[in-house]
């Protein structure tokens, strides 16, 4: 049997997810990147198609996202939040920022959320969705008393080993992980040393690490999936049973805008 050709027009249609860029600099010009793990994860098991948004403000139109996408997902990045996002105005000097991106997201993301796209947010994008709902972020949290070190550790080692389950998360009961997870206690990876300080009003938490520290959270009253996870599912969904049910999850609240998408353009007509 003939399978359809990926352009035929009765290829099933995907829904369109777009992915968070950071801004960079490719030899010489401004360029925006962002990691294959993030495509893989969206292609492979939220079976959407990706695109990606582009770190510039003046690039992007909300009231065009709203109409035609399916889907978001917030990418972690080595880069921060601007302290000044939320009130602090200090600074180490070792820390990256990524001013572009800060200006492209953080002013769309209530927004998305409001409108019922499907938003997750991962690592830097879990930090930009709490402080869009007026959280703040403690940019060293492995220095406070009795924490854990939540940093990636040895640099010097494969990447892919960066992303090895390093502390247990505890899910809390009635939320979205704990639907999508029997388990209360579970192995995830870390790779951050920012993290949530003061929780953004609206947001509920989902899941903490042993020593507190939030390590997801969810919108509360959100018309469609909004989940953010301090931690990296999208490495490990090829042999992680919750972050392969994070992105399954994810994708089928895609599915369900496409189709809500496609009717109400049919009604348009």
């Amino acid at each position: 049997m003939a399978h359809p050709s990926p352009l035929s027009p009765s290829s099933p249609v995907k829904p369109l997810v777009v992915i968070a860029a950071d801004r960079v600099e490719r030899y010489g010009h401004q360029a925006h990147a962002l990691l294959h793990g993030y495509v893989d994860a969206v292609v492979s098991i939220s079976r959407g198609m990706p695109l990606a948004l582009p770190a510039d403000e003046t690039a992007i139109d909300l009231a065009s996202l709203i109409a035609h996408v399916d889907g978001v997902v917030l990418t972690g990045s080595p880069s921060n939040v601007s302290p000044h996002h939320y009130g602090e105005t200090a600074v180490a000097q070792e820390v990256m920022l990524d001013p572009a991106r800060d200006a492209t997201v953080l002013p769309l993301v209530k927004a998305l959320v409001a409108a019922g796209i499907p938003v997750l947010g991962i690592c830097r994008g879990f930090q930009e969705m709490n402080v869009a709902w007026g959280g703040t972020l403690n940019t060293a949290v492995h220095e406070k008393p009795g924490a854990i070190d939540h940093r990636e550790g040895d640099q010097s080692r494969p990447v892919q080993d960066w992303y090895q389950d390093c502390h247990s998360v505890e899910i809390l009961a009635g939320g979205v992980l704990s639907g999508l997870c029997e388990e209360k206690n579970v192995l995830v990876n870390s790779l951050h040393h920012q993290g949530v300080e003061k929780l953004g009003t609206g947001l509920k938490v989902e899941a903490l690490a042993p020593d507190g520290l939030v390590e997801a959270f969810s919108v509360e009253g959100a018309p469609g999936f909004a989940l953010a996870v301090q931690w990296h599912p999208e490495m490990r969904v090829h042999d992680s049973d919750l972050a392969r049910k994070i992105f399954e999850a994810f994708g089928e609240a895609c599915r369900q805008r496409s189709v809500i998408r496609a009717q109400s353009c049919m009604a348009g007509r």
